[in-house]
């Protein structure tokens, strides 16, 4: 398939950067967002700007869902069914539950689309620079004909069926959560013990300790930024599905478990809703009474 035209439904924290980047390298691009304004700027761009969801299907080879959850994917998908071209591919690179990508597919499969279901990591910043980590489930067909449009954006790999991928990115966000729980315990320690954190964490890269999120969200703890890159209310929804899933699995995460419940009071009781993830370390101080 020669994807001569991608709509891409979403341009938020992350897909604005993935649709910038199609534009980029040539790939003729038409945005939709429910907030217009977050999406004109990729007029600069060269992307054509939507004014509805059906709009910016219409006609499309390929159409790219970055959005919120997988009920809001899933309810656009039938709101733009009768605009979608057949034989066309669907790329859902939301993260949302196995089963409601399985739902995508058989919603898209009767009007005869194809569906990838296309989880990313890398954040904000691998957005930016088109190195996101893809996880991709679907047809292998599918996967060969858009790796492509996924090369502009990331390193795809194709991990299996459909729901392969987005339950690969649930393994991939019960690693990050736990690892951000540890990161903001240590960066504390290190604080209160006296040890200067940035020199800790130059000290530990490349050994078996340092990781992207010991470096990049070790340092936003220690420096108090906490502007969104990953947002913490996202990361609960993704650990809520984490669970969801071992439970189907028959499987106890006790880790999980404990880190899902410290991202629900930083949530719901310490306005952590819209900070970034590496917030954690903020409901941390709190348990510490006086030093919070």
């Amino acid at each position: 398939m020669a994807f001569e035209n991608v709509a891409l439904l979403g341009t938020g924290l992350m897909g604005f950067p993935m649709a910038r980047n199609l534009a980029r390298a040539g790939v003729p691009v038409t945005v939709w967002n429910r907030t217009r304004s977050k999406a004109e700027p990729l007029a600069d761009e060269g992307a054509a700007v939507a004014a509805s969801t059906n709009a910016a299907v219409t006609g499309a080879d390929v159409v790219i869902s970055m959005m919120s959850d997988g009920p809001t994917v899933l309810s656009v998908i039938a709101e733009v069914s009768p605009s979608l071209s057949r034989g066309a591919l669907w790329i859902d690179m939301s993260s949302t539950k196995p089963a409601e990508a399985r739902d995508a597919r058989a919603l898209l499969s009767k009007v005869g689309v194809g569906f990838l279901d296309a989880p990313v990591s890398g954040g904000t910043k691998g957005a930016e620079a088109a190195s996101l980590a893809i996880m991709v489930g679907g047809e292998a067909a599918d996967f060969n004909s858009a790796r492509p449009i996924f090369e502009e954006m990331g390193r795809p790999v194709h991990v299996g069926p459909t729901g392969s991928g987005q339950l690969s990115k649930l393994c991939n966000q019960a690693i990050v959560a736990v690892t951000i729980g540890a990161v903001a315990e240590a960066m504390l320690l290190a604080e209160e013990g006296g040890a200067d954190p940035a020199a800790l964490r130059a000290a530990l890269k490349g050994g078996f300790a340092d990781s992207t999120i010991l470096q990049q969200h070790g340092e936003r703890m220690t420096t108090g930024n906490f502007e969104p890159g990953g947002l913490s209310k996202f990361q609960l929804k993704d650990l809520d599905n984490v669970l969801v899933e071992a439970s189907a699995a028959g499987v106890t995460l006790p880790m999980v478990q404990d880190v899902r419940d410290r991202f629900a009071h930083f949530v719901d009781h310490m306005d952590g809703a819209d900070r970034d993830h590496s917030g954690l370390y903020l409901e941390l101080k709190a348990r510490q009474g006086d030093r919070a």
